[in-house]
């Protein structure tokens, strides 16, 4: 098997170093011609073209969603093993998360992973998933079976000048808060009036109280969303905006009953009504895989790379879903030498550097060996669907 394992991904290797040209202009493109969640049309259907190039059969738009793909290659039976790419931008600084490059990262290992895909069984899925800054695609994808059954789903997210691969995020749920009271003359008769906007207040000194009775890990932050049309009016609506995240679902599930509580003591206290919705797709968490993760550190730091430990959880991601429906794995990777922030009109510099160019390549290559070795190790495969099995254990157990 090593002996095989080493010739495909000589062959592998030197197919992406062929076509990283592609791959880079690719991102720089995408980099320089921002789309937000969403609207990725002309960034979903660049990837769309460069996989088509290459022999794979693609679904474009998929499930209904305009901006999402899914391609196939299929060789017989054996492993299943989808890449996962990222297109999206943020409001006014761009691609200041990386994902043109490491969505290109994707592509590209798809291509290098075509040039050897006679010489090996099962199927590989390229799935573009749009909208991680909001809405998350990948969510709806999970729920509606995409991802089952797979025995692994991969992808690299950028980084600033560390590289690990036991990433972690936090489940969390986007809640909205709407209180409606009754309006008068803030002036003349107030009396008269019920005030929305007491409500959303009274909301945020009692979520405020609540933070010394949970958990150090939970994060709870939000904004008023609409407080009043004028002064002189007393409000008839106010809105205000939640995130809610912990380490695992269970809790998460837990703490945002008690802030719905809470909401409704706001409305009786100040006699207005509350409804409470989500205004973005809830996350979960980003189940561990030791197993796949062992495996991916090895492969980084055959191709030179430093992996550090990661530094704690990293706010909340789409891809949690995904590990929740199958094996998963979404190492970080430095594309600087300097420390960056994610979500920084830095960050959004550094996607198109002559540093992030080559850790598109290497980020490549570990993802093509990555997908290699699942497709060809049968033992690697029940271990890491063992590890998938027990860390849904686990989690069932914290409910």
């Amino acid at each position: 098997m090593n002996d095989l394992y080493g010739q495909i991904v000589s062959e592998a290797d030197r197919a992406i170093e062929r076509h990283s040209r592609e791959a880079i202009e690719l991102s720089d493109h995408l980099a320089r011609n921002p789309e937000i969640s969403g609207q990725e049309f002309e960034s979903s259907k660049k990837h769309v073209e460069l996989l088509s190039r290459y022999g794979f059969e693609v679904k474009y738009p998929f499930l209904d969603i305009p901006t999402a793909f899914c391609a196939r290659k299929s060789n017989g039976k054996g492993a299943r093993v989808a890449l996962l790419v990222e297109y999206d931008a943020l409001p006014e600084i761009g691609h200041a998360c990386g994902h043109c490059l490491h969505g290109a990262m994707s592509t590209l290992a798809a291509i290098g992973l075509a040039s050897v895909f006679d010489k090996l069984k099962g199927e590989l899925l390229v799935i573009g998933t749009p909208a991680e800054e909001t809405n998350g695609a990948k969510v709806t994808m999970a729920e509606k079976g995409v991802f089952d059954d797979l025995d692994l789903a991969i992808m690299i997210h950028s980084s600033g000048n560390k590289s690990y691969v036991s990433y972690r995020s936090l489940a969390m749920d986007a809640l909205e808060f709407t209180y409606r009271g009754r309006p008068a003359h803030a002036a003349a008769s107030p009396w008269e009036g019920r005030n929305a906007l007491n409500g959303v207040q009274l909301f945020f000194h009692a979520i405020d109280m609540l933070r010394q009775h949970v958990e150090p890990d939970v994060r709870m932050h939000g904004i008023i969303y609409k407080g009043g049309d004028a002064p002189n009016i007393v409000p008839e609506e106010a809105i205000c905006r939640f995130y809610f995240r912990f380490p695992t679902r269970a809790y998460l599930n837990r703490l945002v009953e008690r802030a719905r509580n809470i909401a409704s003591g706001a409305a009786i206290a100040t006699e207005t009504e509350v409804t409470v919705n989500n205004f973005e797709l809830s996350f979960d968490n980003m189940l561990a895989n030791v197993t796949a993760e062992r495996k991916m550190a090895e492969i980084m730091e055959e191709l030179g790379v430093e992996v550090s430990e990661p530094e704690g959880y990293e706010g909340s991601s789409d891809m949690g879903n995904v590990s929740h429906s199958c094996p998963a794995l979404q190492p970080k990777l430095a594309i600087s030498d300097v420390p960056l922030v994610t979500h920084s009109r830095e960050f959004a510099k550094a996607v198109i550097t002559p540093k992030a160019h080559e850790a598109l390549i290497t980020g490549s290559k570990a993802l093509a060996r990555m997908a290699i070795a699942v497709f060809l190790d049968e033992n690697l495969r029940k271990a890491i669907r063992e590890d998938f099995k027990r860390a849904k254990k686990e989690e069932g157990h914290l409910g």
